[in-house]
């Protein structure tokens, strides 16, 4: 779907196919086929972005094969439906039982996940529309935690510049640009869009952020931010700023995770605005917010949302104003009667990507005005765009509370295309016009 800001510049809004499991060509056209063409149709477009994920295996196949590349974009264009972003998050594995920590692999520091977002540019100046010149890719936020020291930091930060290199490289050759952003996530080394200006330029993080105290296994535990060397490889100090080329590399906002940790849309963005950080993309999604967790049907509520498939981080505020996490909402929600899980004094948020349009009953809701506040300060009318690229991404349909759950494909597209109605409406709300 595509919207005319009333700067004159066009702003795309997509779904991510990573809500279905296809990891294959075959299971991608049939994704395609089944799930993607029936949002369109709902919603009445003659054309839809998707934002495409491309597991590995998949990626690999369509790099070897030109003419398996030609054959995803015929079907692209002939099921009315367009590619403008990537999501190079998930590598594999995502539609499997248990993801879970498996997700954060491999990370920047292993060279697979470079060879493997560089396919992803390469493919996608394929896919792109005929008009459009610049694509996006979202991706991990250099890594899980922990064990994360000054050495991987430094091989993370090298892999980007190398990227850097490879897009510029690809854009001489091709003629379109494609940027990179890097996805802050509870738990991960790049937590907060503050984490994001520190480990691209060096800066502090911004104002209206808190430390993150997360000890495995010791829900809500303080601790001293950072993590220590414990990888055996003496520590060496963080390569330069300059070696992250920005005009490649930056942000993907993702409303959930930003939400989550508790971190405030205005002061983060305007912080990264200033450093000049761009943010590439952002995906539109909400978390699950309990606004009184000390009471018992609260909790009860909350548990309904712990399952073993995605992990989901959880996040809450001591009376000092700290942020304690754990890795998981079944960690959080501990055992009570021995004390254990996350103090519940205060609200708690849960990263778990609720429906749009359906936030979950009360006494639970979602974070949708984080979104909404996000998203005006994106793509508001007072300025430019701060990004052209919008998706949205609830891929946790499967997981949600069995009653919850949409039990056929038509009543999954029903409530991907009601999520993107909603997004829409926003948009127009913001100003924006709906083109055909």
């Amino acid at each position: 779907m595509r919207f005319r800001h009333p700067d004159g510049s066009t702003v795309h809004l997509a779904y991510c196919t990573n809500v279905h499991p296809a990891e294959t060509l075959d299971g991608i056209l049939d994704q395609l086929r089944d799930h993607c063409e029936p949002v369109r149709k709902r919603l009445g477009r003659d054309r839809l972005g998707i934002g495409l994920w491309l597991a590995r295996a998949a990626a690999r196949a369509l790099t070897a094969d030109p003419a398996a590349l030609r054959l995803l974009r015929k079907e692209l264009d002939v099921r009315g439906l367009e590619v403008v972003t990537l999501n190079g998050f998930p590598y594999e594995g995502f539609g499997d039982s248990h993801v879970k920590y498996r997700v954060y692999r491999p990370d920047w520091t292993e060279p697979a996940r470079l060879e493997y977002t560089a396919d992803l540019a390469r493919l996608l100046t394929a896919l792109l529309p005929d008009d459009a010149t610049e694509g996006t890719i979202s991706t991990l936020p250099l890594a899980w935690r922990t064990d994360f020291d000054e050495h991987r930091r430094t091989v993370a930060l090298k892999a980007l510049h190398t990227l850097g290199a490879r897009l510029d490289a690809l854009q001489d050759t091709t003629g379109r640009s494609i940027r990179v952003g890097l996805e802050p996530e509870p738990g991960c080394t790049i937590e907060t869009l503050a984490d994001a200006l520190e480990a691209l330029t060096g800066t502090p993080g911004t104002p209206g952020t808190t430390d993150t105290a997360i000890t495995p296994g010791i829900p809500g535990t303080p601790i001293t931010p950072g993590h220590p060397n414990t990888s055996g490889i003496p520590d060496t100090p963080a390569a330069p700023a300059a070696t992250v080329p920005t005009h490649r590399i930056g942000v993907c906002v993702d409303t959930c995770h930003l939400a989550t940790s508790f971190e405030e849309p205005g002061p983060a963005l305007d912080a990264l605005h200033r450093a000049g950080i761009p943010v590439v993309k952002a995906q539109l999604s909400a978390a699950l917010h309990a606004e009184e967790p000390a009471r018992a049907d609260v909790l009860e509520a909350l548990g309904a949302f712990a399952e073993p498939r995605f992990l989901h981080q959880t996040r809450t505020r001591s009376a000092q104003g700290a942020l304690l996490a754990t890795d998981d909402l079944d960690e959080a929600l501990g055992d009570r009667g021995s004390g254990t899980g996350l103090p519940t004094g205060a609200p708690w948020r849960a990263h778990f990507h609720v429906p749009l349009h359906a936030p979950p009953q009360p006494p639970l809701t979602s974070t949708l005005p984080v979104l909404q506040d996000t998203l005006a300060r994106l793509v508001g009318p007072a300025a430019p765009p701060r990004t052209h690229h919008l998706e949205v991404e609830t891929y946790t349909w499967q997981a949600l509370p069995p009653e919850l759950r949409p039990r056929t494909r038509a009543r999954l597209a029903d409530g991907i295309a009601a999520e993107l109605s909603l997004a829409r409406d926003l948009l127009i709300d913001l100003g924006l016009k709906e083109l055909p």
